[in-house]
């Protein structure tokens, strides 16, 4: 799962409403907000330490001359000597912090479902927002027009599209 920062806001809400409704977790409708952004905080704190894992591996990979194609073998190396999630981890990390979240928050005033599952039923919700990537990619990849793949032009070409797709669905 890839997580964009526009999508944020409306995880948080779905989860806490969605729990809520079914009687899972009761929030009073005063701390909604704030109950939401204890999980906006979570994500941005994984978001926060992904941008620095990232940046971190492009760091070392310039400082020991390493060639870009090895980019995610180096990324999975480092994500696993930190003990950050990535790929399919990040739903069952993120599940497991809100959890987590619930248990401590003061804007929840009672959790009525054993964990886990709650962690069952957040970790659907949070599956539920996940962006198809490669469908995406196919959009942008249909989008351009009389340039031969494999070039230069191609690729700028392709990440002009992306970005434009991934604008066009709010991402």
């Amino acid at each position: 799962m890839k997580l964009y920062r526009a999508r944020i806001p409306t995880i948080a809400h779905n989860v806490v409403s969605t729990l809520s409704k079914d009687g899972d977790i009761e929030v009073e409708t005063a701390n909604e907000g704030e109950a939401e952004q204890d999980l906006i905080s979570v994500m941005e704190e994984y978001l926060r330490r992904d941008y620095e894992l990232r940046d971190t591996v492009k760091e070392n990979m310039e400082r020991h001359g390493i060639g870009y194609e090895r980019y995610g073998k180096l990324r999975s190396q480092l994500a696993e000597e930190w003990g950050h999630p990535s790929g399919d981890e990040v739903e069952r990390y993120l599940a497991r912090q809100f959890v987590e979240n619930f248990m401590i928050s003061r804007f929840i005033e009672e959790v009525y479902t054993d964990d886990a599952v709650l962690w069952r039923k957040t970790l659907d919700l949070v599956k539920s927002h996940d962006v198809d990537e490669r469908g995406l990619r196919d959009e942008a990849r249909g989008r351009i027009k009389n340039v031969r793949e494999g070039t230069v032009e191609y690729e700028v070409a392709f990440e002009k599209a992306l970005r434009e797709v991934r604008k066009h669905h709010g991402l």
